[in-house]
């Protein structure tokens, strides 16, 4: 076929995610037995859900892949106020669904959507827009990046009224990245990263059940059986984990002791029942996709498509910067947030939304794949080093 007619998948990113993916499928089968035949009998019922969640993902996937970056690129401001819509939306009582003392969720087609989920990626795609369209202020001026900060900061405190610190903070972190990687002078950005974290540690100390969260952090075996108690039994699962697990299917943990076990602590069922060698393969195949996705950036951005390597960027850093947490939240090493572990634990916004960004990332390498400096680049980086070098002496 010809070059312009050409189907480019990406099968490194792809066979990442399926891999992240099944495993995922098979810790929150594991993780969710007893609570799904206490609660409905079917010990199943999880991964039935699950199953359909990540079919729902993956058609969204293929039906994003077929949409043009630059038609995103276009679309910028709508999709900005789509986003600001939804977290206004969820704050009304009567539209905005309670769970759990939180009002984060939609009632769309019988289950509860996490409206945050998806204002984020609609958030980033209007920061990647703006960065293309403001490079020489961004990179320039103080103006330049106080603009999208200010933007950051007003959603952030739309999430905050929901409430949810863990959306905003995966949120900024992923935008300050992208301003960044766009060419924001440094100095300007550790001014701004200081004062965010100036204002996150004032949020804290000022609203009483955050503090309390960093105090039993800090100490969890001051109060195990209350504000330690989540803590307390991720740790316990995890060092019961060892070097090799106590095996699939036999955590003591999952059993009631420890709180959502096939969502935000899916982490430490998966330490206890695989042991160690289970955790660095989890952290490897999400360092290899986020490493894919900042390469699939780069290969973006040398053949001259800025904004679709900001929106891959974007992908790795919101990735990794998720994962991080959720992982660091179950060793101890984070106060707890209540972010599930991307692509692999329950969570039906969480995998829908992922899962169609995914497809952003495959039509982006496909953009720059179908690019003839795309194209070169990623033979070039594919060849052997003595071909690289004999072709560099040529």
């Amino acid at each position: 076929m010809s070059r312009g007619r050409s189907l480019h998948i990406d099968a490194v990113a792809l066979s990442l995610v399926a891999a992240i993916v099944l495993l995922g499928l098979i810790m929150v089968t594991s993780a969710s037995i007893s609570i799904a035949s206490k609660e409905s009998g079917n010990p199943f019922a999880y991964l039935q859900r699950q199953l359909v969640l990540c079919v729902i993902g993956f058609v969204l996937a293929g039906i994003v892949f077929c949409i043009r970056t630059e038609y995103l690129e276009k679309m910028a401001w709508p999709l900005l106020i789509a986003a600001l819509a939804l977290l206004f939306v969820v704050l009304v009582p009567g539209l905005g669904h309670v769970v759990n003392g939180s009002r984060r969720w939609i009632r769309v087609l019988g289950f509860n959507f996490q409206a945050s989920e998806l204002a984020r990626v609609l958030v980033l795609i209007f920061i990647a827009s703006y960065a293309v369209r403001r490079e020489e202020e961004l990179r320039s001026t103080a103006f330049g990046l106080i603009k999208p900060i200010g933007l950051l900061v007003f959603i952030a405190l739309l999430l905050l009224a929901e409430p949810d610190f863990g959306a905003a903070s995966v949120l900024f972190i992923t935008g300050f990245g992208i301003l960044f990687i766009a060419g924001a002078r440094l100095r300007y950005v550790l001014i701004a990263a200081a004062g965010g974290a100036g204002a996150a540690a004032l949020l804290v100390l000022l609203v009483p059940y955050r503090m309390a969260r960093v105090t039993s952090f800090l100490d969890p075996w001051a109060d195990p059986f209350n504000s330690g108690f989540q803590l307390t039994q991720s740790l316990i699962a995890i060092g019961r984990g060892e070097w090799f697990g106590v095996g699939l299917g036999e955590s003591v943990q999952k059993l009631f002791y420890l709180p959502e076990a096939h969502t935000d602590f899916l982490f430490a069922v998966l330490a206890e029942e695989l042991g160690l060698v289970g955790v660095l393969l989890t952290l490897a195949l999400f360092i290899g996709l986020v490493w894919r996705s900042f390469w699939i950036a780069q290969l973006a951005a040398r053949a001259g498509l800025k904004f679709p390597a900001y929106l891959a960027a974007g992908f790795g850093l919101w990735l990794g910067a998720q994962a991080l947490i959720n992982i660091g939240v179950n060793m101890g090493v984070l106060p707890t947030k209540g972010l599930t572990l991307p692509l692999m634990s329950y969570g039906r916004s969480s995998m829908i939304v992922t899962l169609a960004w995914l497809g952003l990332l495959l039509r982006v390498y496909h953009e720059a794949m179908q690019s003839g400096r795309g194209m070169a680049t990623a033979r070039n980086e594919g060849a052997p080093r003595s071909a690289r070098l004999a072709g560099a002496e040529a």
